[in-house]
């Protein structure tokens, strides 16, 4: 199996500029809030950052890309502070910081996947039977949190709603990236449309968002945001790369160093994005510590 020779700037202009700066023109509160004025204009944005998102997953590993999400988080914070004068305090800043620190990390270290050209590939690795046990595994696990345990604890523990969206993640992860795949050989005039697995991909995808959505939407009604946020990320973010690493194989040709650099880099944005989140209400600035003779000694 032939090898991606992505280097790391491709890598990251690429990413970046798609994933983050596109994708989250409708991700970010100041834009939704200046478009409700026209319809239109707000769902020419979405779709845009929609083709954005399957366009990132196509041509870069989703090892990359899911943790780089994080991104919009910060995007969105800081477009907040700068249009509609919400205060960032320091806590904030050095949030959005780390995040962009540990997102260069995690580009410099990330790894190459196996070129998956065609759905027949994709086919085949789907079959494989280390991925078949680990999809049937997290759909038991699934399907017991949303039947039995949702019912009974799912007002008062943030984690079995979070989990569920995070589990089915991992499904809708997959089939955008199988779908960037059948995108790419229908602009090379294949007729993708005969194979099953492309409908197989779309009932998937379908289901598994739609599901994401709604046990989101319960999270975020029960609990507050500023803990659901960096919760959902982080094991939405481990479910996707687990099954990225089994399915793709992504960190299989990796250096122990790119290993420790890319989980180095997780972390420092799950830090950052914790920071930016839940300390958001303090109200702590450079003045304060100013005021109060703060000394901030940097080691």
């Amino acid at each position: 199996m032939k090898m991606c020779t992505y280097s790391a700037e491709k890598r990251f202009w690429f990413v970046f500029a798609v994933r983050v700066v596109v994708q989250n023109i409708y991700n970010s509160v100041p834009f939704n809030i200046l478009l409700q004025a026209d319809p239109n204009a707000l769902s020419s944005a979405v779709g845009l950052g929609e083709a954005a998102n399957f366009a990132a997953y196509a041509f870069a590993p989703a090892t990359l890309v899911t943790p780089l999400g994080a991104l919009s988080v910060l995007i969105s914070a800081i477009l907040s502070s700068y249009f509609l004068n919400e205060k960032l305090n320091i806590h904030g800043k050095l949030g959005c910081v780390l995040s962009i620190l540990g997102s260069t990390v995690m580009v410099i270290h990330a790894p190459e996947e196996e070129e998956v050209t065609s759905l027949d590939e994709m086919e085949r690795k789907l079959q494989d039977p280390v991925f078949v046990t680990f999809a049937v595994l997290l759909t038991v696990v699934a399907l017991v949190l949303i039947i039995v345990v949702a019912p009974k604890r799912g007002q008062t523990n943030i984690l079995i709603y979070i989990l569920i969206c995070s589990l089915i993640g991992a499904f809708s992860v997959s089939s955008v990236k199988g779908l960037g795949i059948a995108i790419k050989q229908l602009l090379q005039r294949k007729p993708v449309y005969r194979h099953p697995l492309v409908y197989i991909l779309v009932g998937i995808l379908v289901l598994s968002v739609s599901t994401q959505i709604s046990y989101l939407n319960k999270a975020l009604d029960v609990f507050n945001t500023s803990l659901v946020t960096p919760i959902y990320y982080v094991c939405f973010t481990a479910t996707v790369l687990t099954c990225s690493i089994i399915l793709f194989k992504e960190w299989s040709s990796m250096e122990p160093g790119d290993i420790i650099g890319t989980l180095s880099g997780f972390c420092s944005i799950i830090i950052g994005i914790f920071l930016l989140h839940a300390f958001k209400n303090t109200n702590i600035t450079w003045s304060h510590t100013t005021d109060r003779n703060l000394v901030v000694i940097i080691c």
